[in-house]
């Protein structure tokens, strides 16, 4: 459970980080996610899915 709080927090202060450093950018990549078809944006986010499975795979192993 530590290490899925962990993996949230790590998250928040990326995104955070992001958010607080482009702000002008992160606001066209919000909105042109928006445009994007659901299908890609489901393919996207089951990609980054097995991409974070992987790499906590590969650093736990």
């Amino acid at each position: 459970m530590s290490d899925l709080l962990v993996a949230l927090g790590l998250v928040l202060a990326l995104e955070g980080a992001l958010y607080a450093l482009f702000p002008e950018f992160m606001k066209k990549v919000a909105a042109q996610a928006v445009e994007m078809a659901p299908d890609a944006l489901r393919t996207g986010g089951l990609i980054s899915v097995c991409i974070g499975v992987f790499l906590v795979w590969l650093l736990r192993a």
